[in-house]
């Protein structure tokens, strides 16, 4: 019989999708269940019914499979942000792998199997960014935490697992001395109150704190109590901001700041590349996974002293300057201007002169490359989560460079870039999953492709 909305049935989970829910057949047809593991018997009301599949919430758990153990995080189930607190590590490395093979199989058709995923070096409290969201509770005062799946609505978190107790304990203290100080939680529908979101990176090297306020006006209240007491309870804090955001918008900052306390950015490197992070400056969040990620690129890319190195997509320019002194020549290429004035910067703290970084989208600028008769030898691409895109790999097959290396966050428009590549003349070579978002279902590649003879 068709399943209908409301009815319970007992379900077996065989498999987990790569948007994180397990996936059971009743008679023969799909159905997606949040918050189980391969290999559970559970009891499933319906709560959507679709021509060819449908969904379920979980009601219990009958029969627990080998991966399922006890969820440590209270409000895991109804927050946006973790997927997978209810598995073991070893049976999430499992499952992304299995989302890896499947796109690459499913999407690219191709015949390539991805190495065994490489785990990242912490499973818990490995991002060294976070931003809280503020909202008012029942009686005004100030909760953070993070927003339900598809939703605005926050559910409070004081501890988050992912981020360093000492951020989440910074945030929590700049909330109550906020309230204190008679500070209203921004109220989305009226579009009134001050505090939007509390915002704050560390930096792997010094372990230094750059606190931001994203507030809807351009002070805070109290005067200078509020950072006076932050500062002499965290000397961690190395500089305070305050990020002004008046807009109806869903984008968390605003493009004005303003320096309260410090320099406004903190001192940090990853492969070895000085950074100087800002609030807007994009960097890894987990940095002892993302130099694993790009050990992988340096180790596949592996320029030589006769050889010309590009790198699209290049953001603040890590992957190519790790490995621009063992190459003849390195030109990156991104479309953020700060992220391009950051790549020059570390450059020359560097003392590299054989670099050069174009400020330029990157299918115009590899076109404009490839029409200028540039032939770099290898290329690497960094992509955002909607992949390179044709007009950007037609450029890059132009150029025909020997080796290519790409960098990707998502399985799915990896395979589909990779199969356009495949077609124009390059052999998929390794396909290396690592795993930078432990607890998500995010799963990063990188992967080699060389020219065919």
């Amino acid at each position: 019989m068709p399943l209908v909305k409301n009815q319970l049935i007992p379900l077996s989970i065989g498999a987990i999708s790569s948007d994180g829910n397990g996936i059971g057949r009743h008679d023969g047809q799909a159905v997606f269940v949040p918050a189980t593991a391969v290999g559970d018997t559970v009891q499933v009301r319906i709560t959507k019914v679709q021509k060819q599949y449908a969904y379920a919430r979980p009601e219990e758990v009958l029969q627990p499979g080998p991966g399922r153990r006890e969820e440590d995080c209270p409000v895991s189930r109804v927050c946006g942000g973790c997927n997978f607190r209810h598995l073991t590590y070893e049976a999430e490395l499992c499952a992304k792998q299995g989302f890896v093979a499947d796109a690459l199989r499913r999407i690219g058709h191709l015949d390539v199997s991805p190495r065994p995923i490489c785990p990242s070096p912490q499973e818990d409290r490995y991002r060294n960014k976070v931003q809280y969201p503020v909202a008012a509770g029942q009686n005004g005062e100030l909760l953070t935490g993070f927003y339900a799946a598809h939703s605005h609505r926050v559910v409070p978190c004081q501890d988050c697992l992912l981020q360093p107790q000492l951020l989440n304990r910074i945030a929590a203290r700049a909330a109550a001395l906020l309230q204190g100080a008679g500070a209203a939680a921004y109220n989305e529908a009226t579009q009134t109150g001050l505090v939007r979101h509390l915002y704050l990176r560390q930096s792997t090297q010094s372990g230094g704190v750059l606190l931001c306020f994203v507030l809807a006006g351009r002070a805070l209240p109290g005067g200078g109590t509020v950072e006076t007491a932050l500062l002499q309870k965290f000397p961690e804090i190395e500089t305070i901001v305050l990020n002004h955001n008046p807009k109806n918008t869903n984008v968390v900052l605003g493009r004005e700041n303003r320096v309260l306390y410090g320099k406004g950015t903190l001192n940090d490197s990853l492969c070895s590349v000085p950074l100087k992070l800002g609030v807007h400056s994009f960097a890894q969040v987990n940095a002892a996974g993302a130099e694993k990620l790009f050990g992988f690129a340096a180790a596949f890319a592996a320029p030589q002293k006769h050889e010309v190195l590009l790198d699209l997509y290049c953001g603040t320019g890590v992957i190519g300057l790790s490995m621009a002194a063992s190459a003849k020549r390195l030109i990156g290429v991104d479309i953020v201007p700060p992220a391009i004035e950051s790549a020059r910067e570390s450059a020359q703290k560097m003392g590299l002169s054989n670099t050069n970084f174009l400020c330029a989208d990157a299918a115009g600028a590899a076109a404009r490359l490839a029409a200028q008769g540039e032939k770099p030898d290898v290329i690497v691409l960094d992509p955002p989560r909607k992949g390179a895109g044709a007009a950007t790999l037609q450029a890059v097959l132009a150029m025909a460079p020997q080796r290519i290396v790409m960098v990707s966050c998502n399985p799915a428009t990896l395979a589909r870039d990779l199969a356009i590549l495949a077609t124009g003349g390059y052999a998929v070579d390794i396909v290396q999953p690592v795993d930078l978002f432990p607890r998500t279902k995010h799963v990063e590649c990188v992967c080699l492709l060389t020219k065919h003879a």
